[in-house]
């Protein structure tokens, strides 16, 4: 070992005959170790590797993230050995992981962890091995099976199925035929099969035949927008292209056409859709052109599932990643294009720590490993859409349907003079149950749309006004009739329903439902339409791995007539057969306590809408609301996206909101409200000196959504022009600042959500 003094001034040791890796471990310390690399490692131990090193008095798992000749300890531990077949991260990837976490003010191992399916990252995550059973070459032919019929006939049986379906893992062969394993074995011993152990893929998408596909002709529209995406593949110009396109009007068929142009380059790609449920069918969609190239990445795999898919695409067996938000990471061989559609979708955010959005950070990968992205939704995010509008994106618009149908027709409903009329509150209107009862007539289908599950919003008192409320959240109670319990969709409690009012000096027996979930309009409709076959779609009827393919399946073949859903249902499924749209409730989102409550009403109606007159028949969307006349409702009713923008841009820019600043979060919980006001104040004081002067904080203040699961939450927020010295000042004064007793604090960098 030799000593010298580095180009920082700082006393190094030169380790002669190997290598020093810098390693992140799997701790939350948000810093980089140095270990030796010993001769016998040299060639396994690479960047993006995972290794086990000493760590104190114990051995931990950690990841190889840089390579260097010398170090500035002088005690430097050794690897104790690799694990795993390879690095598992890609050098690309971890600088984008770097990027992530100093942009999110996140500990960079917490970004590897979240880059790293658990699948991937589990110390017992293996391959699956099973017996292979092939036909020995030149052992049998069909006279010898016939020969075998009569004295073997299971053997026969065995041979015949080999002959046609090729070699055949042990466990599936014996269950299709139903058979023992005694005579697959009698016939190794006769030398007529071989019998070896093989890895088993597990495959999520075995047992489903899926139709082979040709592209199809582009409209011109299309045309365009694919030759600006296939100029952005082969040279990056442009780098990113927001594709603008109305609903039906062939988005996934420009991606699939610029996927298969990637192909021919040598190139791979990513295909990001927001919700697990829109999944199967872009799988399906894509699986047909492409067939298995493309390996699926989402949290309804199971564990073995998400582990062997990974590696097919690590190994370059699978070119083409579909999945949800953390299919981002997917370790895509020389990729090429990544799509991200429906990129105005909330989900592409994270709620747990790194508070990464999905699209933003796509378009740094594409950056760091020089691929074309494309951003596509047929109501883009305002923030998308500003930087199209000013040159940092591409623009691309497919302003009309697929073969030029129409859109369909949208009417709006005014509930207020619908309970004026009727004299109480209808969950389906009277022009919503004529249109359903026509459409059942005439044998085509209707999605109702509502973006609240459970029964009942909630139980109120009509005597004494009790609401019942979750003691943990300060929110209501939903009423779940089925289970006859009430439920806390914020922290996940239920207890049973009361029987009479909780409230002391009341004690009325009678509790009145308020507010409607997806569980009641199913009551409803199936009491109105009691020869209609009806189905529910949320998060309550698809807890089951298979639920979204049976249910959207039985959709698909007509065995269902009528599906409620919540928003899982609002975008991106393409059902010919489906010409009305009812929209309950077109308030749940519009009067939440958040700047953007505007935009996402517009959002949804829209999507929504779009699921209507997508075959030979003009859809129609009927739109409940007691606040018919607000912009965000009479924009989706004439389907004015940019008129919408161009309002809803200035208002944002007059109050200094994103697009024109960035949005930090910085959320504080804890079971006392006194430590969060102190906590809270002291942090805003002494963060305002370290900002830039055009910055604005404001708070502390409590969050809109007070208290969850039984702690305060209070806020501040600030909005910046520059977000570098922002996050630079936080990352910093965080390290140094001590909380109150049990106080808990959160950032969120490009916030979506101030609930």
């Amino acid at each position: 070992m030799i000593s010298h003094v580095g180009s920082n001034g700082k006393l190094e040791y030169k380790h002669q005959m190997s290598e020093i890796a810098r390693v992140v471990v799997d701790l939350a310390l948000d810093r980089e170790f140095d270990y030796r690399v010993p001769p016998r490692l040299d060639s396994d131990v690479k960047i993006g590797s995972r290794v086990l090193v000493p760590f104190g008095k114990r051995k931990v798992y950690g990841y190889v993230v840089s390579l260097a000749g010398s170090s500035p300890v002088s005690n430097v531990k050794e690897i104790i050995d690799t694990v795993g077949r390879g690095p598992l991260i890609t050098e690309a990837v971890l600088k984008l992981a770097h990027w992530i976490s100093e942009y999110y003010i996140t500990p960079f191992e917490m970004v590897v962890r979240t880059i790293l399916p658990s699948a991937v990252r589990h110390e017992q995550s293996r391959f699956k091995e099973g017996l292979l059973v092939s036909i020995r070459e030149g052992a049998t032919a069909p006279r010898s099976i016939k020969e075998m019929e009569k004295r073997a006939p299971r053997q026969a049986e065995i041979l015949a199925y080999l002959l046609s379906h090729g070699p055949t893992y042990m466990k599936d062969l014996t269950k299709r035929l139903k058979v023992a394993n005694s005579p697959v074995r009698e016939l190794k011993k006769k030398g007529l099969v071989d019998i070896a152990s093989s890895v088993i893929r597990r495959n999520p998408s075995w047992g489903r035949e899926v139709v082979a596909t040709e592209p199809h002709a582009l409209m011109p529209q299309q045309s365009e927008a694919l030759k600006m995406i296939q100029g952005s593949i082969r040279c990056l110009d442009p780098a990113a292209v927001l594709l603008h396109g109305v609903t039906g009007s062939g988005k996934t068929e420009v991606y699939m056409q610029a996927l298969q142009f990637a192909l021919e380059q040598g190139k791979g790609g990513i295909i990001l859709v927001p919700e697990i449920a829109l999944t199967p069918q872009t799988v399906e969609r894509f699986r047909g052109r492409f067939g298995d190239q493309i390996a699926v990445l989402h949290s309804h795999l199971s564990t073995g599932e998400r582990h062997d898919e990974w590696y097919r695409i690590r190994d370059g067996e699978a070119r083409i990643a579909i999945g949800a938000r953390s299919a981002l990471f997917a370790p895509v061989r020389n990729l090429g294009l990544i799509v991200v559609d429906e990129e105005h979708e909330n989900s592409y955010k994270q709620e747990e720590a790194p508070r990464y959005n999905a699209r933003d950070v796509a378009v740094v990968r594409g950056r760091i490993e020089r691929c074309a992205v494309v951003l596509g939704s047929a109501t883009p995010s305002i923030e998308s859409y500003h930087n199209a509008l000013h040159g940092k994106y591409a623009l691309a618009r497919l302003p009309h349907r697929v073969d030029h149908r129409k859109m369909p027709a949208l009417r709006i409903v005014d509930m207020r003079e619908e309970v004026e009329r009727e004299g109480r509150v209808n969950v389906l209107s009277r022009d919503l149950r004529d249109a359903i009862e026509s459409r059942l007539q005439h044998a085509e289908q209707t999605i109702l749309f509502l973006n609240r599950r459970g029964f009942a919003t909630s139980l109120i008192c009509p005597k004494c006004g009790y609401v019942a409320e979750c003691d943990q959240c300060s929110v209501s109670m939903t009423y779940h009739k089925k289970a006859d319990e009430l439920r806390c969709h914020i922290c996940g409690v239920y207890r049973r329903v009361p029987a009479r009012c909780p409230n002391r000096d009341c004690n009325d027996p009678a509790f009145r439902f308020a507010g409607i979930g997806t569980q009641r309009v199913e009551e409803v409709v199936s009491k109105l339409f009691p020869k209609a076959r009806v189905k529910r779609m949320d998060s309550d009827t698809t807890i089951r791995k298979e639920s979204y393919n049976e249910i959207l399946g039985g959709f698909r073949s007509g065995k269902i007539d009528v599906l409620v859903g919540t928003q899982m249902i609002a975008k991106g499924l393409h059902y010919p057969n489906v010409t009305l749209v009812g929209v309950i409730n077109a308030d749940t989102v519009l009067h939440m306590a958040d700047f953007r409550a505007g935009e996402r009403t517009f959002q949804l109606l829209t999507q929504v809408a779009g699921r209507a007159g997508r075959g030979d028949v003009t859809g129609e969307v009927i739109v409940q609301t007691f606040t018919p006349h607000h912009p965000a409702v009479q924009a989706a009713r004439r389907m004015d996206y940019e008129g919408f923008c161009d309002q809803e841009i200035e208002f944002r820019r007059e109050l200094s909101y994103p697009p024109f600043t960035h949005l930090v979060c910085i959320t504080m919980r804890g079971p006392s409200e006194g430590h969060l006001t102190y906590g809270g104040t002291l942090f805003a004081k002494k963060l305002k000196p370290l900002m830039p002067d055009d910055v604005i904080v404001a708070g502390p203040t409590p969050a809109p959504l007070e208290k969850m699961k039984g702690l305060y939450r209070y806020q501040i927020m600030v909005r910046a022009h520059s977000i570098r010295p922002v996050t630079a000042a936080i990352r910093d004064l965080l390290k140094e600042f001590k909380w109150p007793e049990k106080v808990r604090c959160a950032v969120d960098v490009d916030a979506l959500s101030i609930m």
